[in-house]
């Protein structure tokens, strides 16, 4: 059982969320410059992230860091982020911007230009291949370091054709891909009394047309108009 956290109310509840099964922790953090990321989160404390990540670490459960890199925004905290896996046991993620919700206005940064900045940093990275979860990561490590440095390349590397994803939303739709509507309307057919055994094959016959491609670029395409925080991304 995984969580993601902004972390911002989740110091102090990890050994209870361990007990109850807890295996393992995503934390968004998008830059360790208080200001900047109270600005990035509107009002965030990031105190408040590292202390869950201590807490998490110090009870042993495994942590991945996700952050969002964004053109003229928080650039500058690409390294200091990286380098958090240099002496902690942790796996940090540079995921790369979609044109989802608000993040429409805003510009990515390539994966492969974050991975060019970071090896002038810290060196030349390796292909880490160890077992780091089922998700689209490509993991890198850097000389000395103890933890890897991951990208997700949405975009850039597009790996739809292995995407292994589907979200169950808040208001009850299995959501297929962050940027198509495509879905099932699961709160619908719960509340109509469907059985389990017709649940389960509308499931499986909604997976059986998950989306080829996200189409982010395709004009008069089947397109997403909620934010992330709304559809589970």
């Amino acid at each position: 059982i995984g969580l993601t956290s902004n972390g911002q109310a989740l110091a102090g509840q990890l050994e209870t969320a361990m007990a109850a099964g807890l295996t393992s922790l995503n934390l968004s953090l998008d830059a360790l410059d208080p200001a900047l990321y109270a600005r990035m989160t509107r009002g965030g404390d990031v105190s408040r992230v590292l202390a869950a990540l201590d807490e998490a670490l110090a009870l042993g459960l495994p942590v991945k860091l996700n952050c969002v890199p964004v053109r003229g925004l928080n650039e500058g905290e690409l390294k200091p982020l990286a380098a958090l896996a240099k002496d902690k046991a942790i796996d940090v993620r540079f995921i790369e911007l979609m044109p989802l919700g608000c993040g429409r206005d805003l510009q990515p940064v390539p994966p492969e230009k974050v991975l060019s900045r970071l090896e002038a940093a810290f060196g030349a990275s390796v292909p880490d291949t160890g077992a780091h979860g089922h998700g689209p990561a490509v993991y890198r490590r850097f000389p000395g370091f103890s933890g890897a440095v991951g990208f997700i390349g949405a975009l850039s590397a597009c790996f739809c054709e292995t995407c292994n994803r589907v979200r169950l939303t808040s208001d009850g739709r299995l959501k297929l891909c962050l940027n198509h509507t495509a879905g099932l309307d699961l709160r619908a057919l719960l509340r109509a009394g469907a059985s389990d055994d017709e649940i389960l094959r509308k499931i499986a016959r909604a997976i059986e047309l998950k989306p080829a491609r996200h189409e982010f670029f395709k004009e008069n395409r089947d397109a997403e108009s909620r934010r992330m925080n709304e559809i589970g991304g």
